[in-house]
């Protein structure tokens, strides 16, 4: 892909350290593109990390995790998305253990992905741990990634409700991430509806995104805090993204900031005004209808 100074989406990014002292082990990247000299679609790049590990090795495990799955996006053609995120993030996981391997200090360090690739205005996704992407259409908000984490799958099982699971202490406790001994798998679900089946996500790849729509990729120092709605009414009544992604980080610390916080907000311009009006429980039919 060909570099552009120019974006075709309104983009906002912001990272803060939260208020506990820790050091921002969060990395994150936006960047923009045409698909060749002889393909002219615009296509735009987000990926937000979330490093593990003590001594600051967090931070070295997720800005080589940003470097390999950018570098990965860019130096492709995006005829195959999937394949190519898969092994953007496959080959980060590899770079991140083979230095963990290196550094006694930096043993067992490793990062979260969530990875938001739109290609004029066709979205595909990839993920691995508990960082999120979100899709704000209209008046509503839709978690289009599932979290790796034990608290996600004990409330699949029903073991957990979503009270239960809010003070839990397992909450932090994450099933899959990169820098792992075995390469973790990438998750490609993207749950428009909430209860696809895993196959019926994975076939959502590809969606089209409308004039208006907004995505939302973030560490999970905002939705630790931070309510959905929350962040839906947050982003809406901002005209301005940057306002709007200070906000939330502003709200994540007033309530504790006890983690790293980073936040993408990428927005498709308006043709015009609309007021999108859509009923509860017809999410994916309004949006495949593009009402």
């Amino acid at each position: 892909m060909i570099r552009s100074s120019l974006a075709h989406l309104h983009i906002a990014a912001i990272s803060h350290p939260g208020l506990t002292g820790k050091n921002n082990e969060d990395r994150y990247s936006v960047s923009s593109y045409h698909v060749s000299k002889e393909d002219p679609r615009p296509v735009v790049f987000a990926v937000v990390c979330d490093g593990i590990g003590g001594h600051r090795a967090g931070e070295v495990a997720a800005e080589i995790a940003v470097n390999y799955i950018s570098q990965g996006v860019a130096q492709s053609t995006p005829r195959k998305p999937l394949k190519i995120l898969e092994a953007a993030i496959e080959d980060a996981s590899q770079a991140i253990a083979a230095h963990s391997a290196g550094k006694s200090e930096q043993q067992g360090m490793g990062a979260t992905c969530a990875c938001a690739w739109v290609i004029e205005n066709r979205l595909f996704t990839a993920h691995v741990g508990d960082s999120r992407v979100y899709l704000l259409r209209g008046n509503h908000i839709r978690q289009l990634t599932k979290d790796h984490t034990w608290i996600q799958e004990a409330m699949d099982k029903g073991i957990l409700d979503a009270k239960q699971a809010h003070d839990h202490p397992n909450v932090h406790v994450i099933r899959r991430h990169l820098g792992s001994v075995q390469l973790p798998e990438v998750d490609f679900r993207m749950f428009l509806e909430g209860n696809e089946s895993d196959e019926d996500a994975i076939q959502n790849q590809g969606f089209e995104l409308l004039a208006g729509d907004t995505l939302l990729v973030c560490s999970d120092g905002l939705t630790d805090l931070v309510e959905d709605e929350t962040i839906l009414n947050t982003v809406r009544s901002n005209r301005d993204f940057k306002t709007a992604a200070e906000t939330l980080v502003e709200m994540a610390n007033q309530r504790g900031g006890h983690d790293n916080i980073s936040i993408i907000i990428l927005s498709m311009p308006r043709l015009k005004e609309v007021t999108q009006k859509l009923q509860p429980g017809k999410f994916l039919s309004k949006l495949v209808k593009g009402q």
